[in-house]
């Protein structure tokens, strides 16, 4: 298996960031700091086979492709989201062969069943980072009366070598080293390196179900998120949640939510734009569902955490004051030597 496992030849930087500019006034207050995890970073994963060259082609990927400012959303867009609420997300095919597969997305003809959209991929896929259509998080868009934003994948199959049609419900498939495939949900900027999974690169973290271990820029062997998530079973639940007030990232597991995995991270939120990404290899049947269908997480059914419900009406004016906030590099500053 060549993803969701760290890669040689560690201690190296993450991707290089431009210069931060001057630091806010002494009267401004700044977000919350982006920490990293009190938990023990791994140098090496429970696998070391990914190779050094795509590790230094994503460094060089991000070094040539800065990130993308947030945008506002094209008024066809805006009106497919007001008449198709979160059925309007979806998730975009990679324009690269490495993907082996299919996506159905909803797009409201109702296709893909309840309201989900359906991932296939096969053995031969190789790994791959799937995002989404539109941002869950649009940047530029007020948020008001809004808790965060929320989404869930259901694993129906993991293993595209060893469990091919042979898991029954309820037969835990647990971390094997025969395993092939292991989905990866988190969230992603754009552009991100396609070949990279969700959380090894700039502004994207992700849950790897190999070793279940929590990743926020970390190309290395991720930190170890809680006890309470060591196994999976045949048709369990991986919900992403991200909470605006703090920047906190956090996941579900069958409807219960688990400890927050990262605070502020894409702050200040008007500066980005974040899409849930996927990460996969080999062969492997997920539903995603963006609020089609009823959340295991019940939090999740309320309006305040659904993904249509920030998207309309455009963020500032003369009462706002986020566009005073420092930047995202500002509130990290230079404790981590960039």
């Amino acid at each position: 298996m060549s993803w969701l496992r760290a890669l040689k030849g560690k201690g190296k930087e993450t991707q290089s960031k431009c210069a931060s500019p001057p630091g806010p006034p002494p009267d401004f207050i700044a977000p919350p700091e982006w920490k990293p995890a009190p938990e023990a970073s791994h140098t090496l994963g429970l696998y070391a086979d990914a190779p050094d060259d795509e590790y230094e082609a994503a460094e060089q990927f991000c070094r040539q492709h800065p990130a993308e400012p947030p945008k506002l959303l094209p008024s066809h867009v805006v009106e497919r989201i007001d008449a198709l609420g979160c059925q309007a997300w979806g998730f975009e095919i990679p324009p690269t062969p490495r993907f082996r597969g299919s996506i159905h997305n909803v797009g409201g003809d109702g296709k893909s069943g309840l309201g989900v959209v359906k991932i296939a991929t096969e053995k031969a896929c190789l790994d791959i980072c799937i995002l989404s259509d539109l941002p869950i998080l649009a940047g530029l868009y007020d948020v008001q009366g809004k808790l965060g934003v929320y989404y869930e994948v259901k694993i129906l199959r993991m293993d595209g070598l060893v469990a091919v049609g042979e898991f029954a419900p309820g037969l835990d498939f647990p971390y094997n080293a025969d395993a092939q495939s292991f989905p990866s949900p988190g969230s992603a900027c754009r552009p991100y390196p396609h070949w990279r999974l969700p959380g090894w690169n700039r502004l994207s973290a992700g849950l790897h179900l190999d070793d279940f271990r929590k990743f926020f820029e970390d190309p290395d062997g991720g930190r170890d998120y809680t006890p309470l998530l060591t196994r999976l079973s045949p048709g369990d639940t991986i919900g992403f949640g991200y909470a605006f007030a703090l920047g906190t990232v956090f996941f579900t597991r069958n409807g219960a939510r688990l400890p927050d995995a990262f605070t502020g991270v894409y702050l200040p939120r008007p500066q980005h734009d974040v899409y849930a990404a996927i990460g996969v290899e080999g062969a492997c049947e997920l539903e995603v569902n963006f609020g089609g269908d009823v959340f295991r997480w019940k939090e999740g059914n309320e309006w305040a955490w659904r993904v249509e419900g920030h998207v309309g009406t455009l963020a500032g004016g003369p009462s706002g004051t986020e566009d005073e906030l420092p930047s995202y590099e500002e509130a990290r500053g230079n404790r981590r030597g960039r």
